[in-house]
């Protein structure tokens, strides 16, 4: 993948007699980095009574034995697995308690990156509580929780029938649907427990163990919604080739792709069961893996350092769009042929061909920018063999700068420039064809409703608007990650919840969509009805399997001209088009759904003279209050 040469992979030891030639040995074989005890696994404490409460000396090693650089880039420090944070017993809980304080602040004095700790069942709230003590302290490595993706309870339950069905059709790795899992018994809810009661920390992280039968794809795509920071693979889960090499099955190899896509690091885990090929060969195969990807799409490729990355949505209204900006829609391959090709056939379906040499159609393109539609107008134009007039309206006189020197070096005098507001411009002629391109990652976020209903008392009665209508499109989602960007972004200058009551332009990537997205609010131009852009919808959402939902991703679709379709909705979308990401709208609480559940969300857009703005509330399964009430944290000015 594009600026990373291979595959950050790890290797998880057990028994560390040396811990300088241990990572040594990783290190020549090929492995980036080493997860070890921090202290010895048999080495048990006693801080409250018992013969080895007062026992003198040093509980780990010295970090004399590496460079502090080798600790902090080299090393994953692994908790005793003697802790019992959550028993019932007092004493054994307590002692645990001291015993994870001591370790991880030897980790933080380590410097390592991240610390290991084991998750086996949901009776974690303790175990929450001394991490979230402990994070909200002075350190700065991350938490990585180990779960496995199955429970192993599970799939020993599931053995005897997934081994009659592997003899009678063959294994392919993958467990098949089946009744809902009980929450004990599904470790997502192990973890989604921690992490709630963790108050969703930014430091958070899974390390997934990778089950040798993968569960159902919903179950996967929910922990891909989830901030995977390793992928532990087990050497049982490899088989081997024809010449003797490790590989995985092809559903192992599909779900080690997707986590690639994530920049998920792995870890290699168990003894080499390979031993004249040595352990290198794991390494090595799962960076012949990486090597061996799919090359990024058109849009993947764009959006490259862009992934959950929130952006404020544009303001073309409020403000003037910089020539950088112009620059990077213009170089979008699908929009401006799609928008030529209605064009064209717009052109071809208003003047026939008996009028084609006499007929002039006035094509006024509102909010012309560098000029991208006027182009494209008139090359719709002459591969139609129609004649046009075009007018190019644009109120940033910095954009206008570029329309007039297209004019004078390209275009000609069959264009008109004309710097200006489309709302204020009293224009001379009435447009045939109007053409725009003011819809937003949300549709009508960026005021194309405002615009051209401005523009009505300019258009013939028969006019073609292009495009002619426009829906936006509604999901629920899970991200870890996008929760936490937001609540990074609040500003002391506004209310306190002002970050969750704000939108975000992002380009969705580790993130689960919960449900199918569902159509919200509808515009349609030429407007006749009431210039009423005030819209209320209540949708709900049926879950596929238990969630917590961080917010609703919103999408768009539109019709430019009959057939001819642009869309940002995942059910519709448009192949290569990279102009606009998807809308985020937050939650200021998670909140948990469970399968076969419905979420019902309210949403609303209002305005006044001088502003529109959005307001969204939850009313199933539970009710929320209604997020930017009134505009109060975030509006679009006019």
């Amino acid at each position: 993948m594009a600026g990373q040469q291979h595959v950050s992979c790890g290797r998880d030891l057990h028994c560390v007699p040396d811990i300088s030639s241990s990572t040594q040995l990783a290190s020549v074989a090929g492995f980036d980095f080493a997860a070890m005890p921090l202290v010895h696994p048999r080495f048990k404490r006693e801080f409250l009574e018992g013969k080895a409460k007062d026992r003198q000396g040093a509980f780990a090693r010295s970090d004399l034995f590496l460079s502090s650089q080798d600790w902090s880039s080299l090393v994953v420090g692994k908790l005793s697995p003697w802790l019992q944070l959550d028993s019932d017993d007092e004493i054994t809980r307590k002692n645990s308690q001291a015993a994870l304080k001591q370790e991880l602040a030897y980790a933080a004095h380590l410097s390592v990156p991240a610390v290991l700790v084991p998750l086996s069942n949901s009776k974690c709230a303790n175990l929450g509580r001394c991490l979230l003590s402990h994070m909200q302290g002075h350190s700065n490595h991350q938490v990585w929780i180990q779960v496995p993706m199955v429970a192993p309870s599970r799939l020993t339950d599931d053995l005897v029938e997934n081994d009659t069905k592997q003899q009678s059709s063959g294994s392919n790795n993958v467990m098949e649907d089946s009744d809902i899992v009980p929450t004990s018994q599904d470790p997502w809810h192990w973890w989604n427990t921690l992490r709630r009661v963790c108050h969703h920390h930014k430091r958070l992280g899974v390390a997934l163990e990778i089950s040798a039968d993968l569960p159902a794809q919903s179950v996967i795509n929910r922990w891909l919604g989830e901030p995977l920071k390793c992928a532990i693979f087990s050497t049982t889960l490899f088989l081997t080739n024809k010449k003797g090499y490790p590989v995985l099955s092809k559903a192992h190899q599909q779900l080690a792709h997707k986590l690639f896509r994530l920049d998920v690091q792995m870890m290699i885990t168990g003894i080499n069961r390979h031993p004249d090929k040595g352990i290198r060969a794991y390494q090595q195969y799962m960076d012949h893996l990486f090597q061996n990807q799919q090359p990024l799409t058109g849009v993947e490729a764009f959006a490259k350092g862009y992934e959950d990355y929130l952006q404020c949505p544009l303001q073309p209204l409020a403000d003037n769009l910089e020539s950088q900006t112009y620059e990077i829609f213009e170089k979008d391959p699908v929009k401006y042929t799609s928008y030529q090709k209605a064009v064209f056939q717009a052109l071809k379906d208003r003047v026939p061909d008996s009028e084609k040499d006499t007929k002039i159609s006035v094509v006024m393109v509102l909010g012309a920018g560098r000029g991208p539609l006027v182009t494209a107008s008139l090359k719709a134009a002459e591969q139609a063999d129609r004649k046009i007039e075009v007018y190019a309206v644009e109120k940033n006189p910095n954009a206008a700068v570029t329309l007039f020197t297209l004019k004078e070096e390209k275009w000609g005098d069959n264009v008109t420039i004309v710097q200006s507001d489309m709302r204020d411009w009293e224009a001379p002629v009435k447009a045939d064809i109007i053409v725009s391109e003011l819809l937003g990652a949300f549709g009508d976020n960026e005021l194309s409703p405002e615009c051209l209903d401005g523009a009505q008392p300019f258009l013939k009665e028969d006019c073609i608007s292009i495009p002619c209508t426009y829906t936006s499109h509604l999901s629920p989602i899970m991200s870890h990650k996008l929760y936490n960007e937001v609540r990074l972004c609040k500003d002391k200058d506004k209310n306190q919840d002002a970050h969750f009551e704000t939108p975000y332009v992002v380009h969705l990537h580790n993130v689960t969509r919960l449900a199918p997205s569902v159509p919200l609010f509808t515009f349609t131009h030429p407007n006749k009805n009431s210039l009423d852009n005030t819209r209320y919808k209540s949708v709900g959402f049926i879950m596929e399997d238990d969630a917590e939902v961080h917010g609703f991703a919103g999408y768009f679709d539109t019709v430019l001209y009959k057939d001819i379709i642009l869309s940002t909705n995942p059910k519709t979308f448009s192949e290569g088009m990279f102009s606009w990401f998807s809308i985020f709208f937050p939650l200021k609480e998670p909140v948990h759904v469970t399968a076969k559940s419905e979420l019902v969300v309210h949403f609303w857009r209002n305005s006044t003279p001088r502003n529109v703005w959005y307001e969204w509330c939850v009313s199933e399964p539970v009710t929320m209050p209604i997020h930017n009430i009134n505009g109060r944290s975030y509006t679009i000015g006019m």
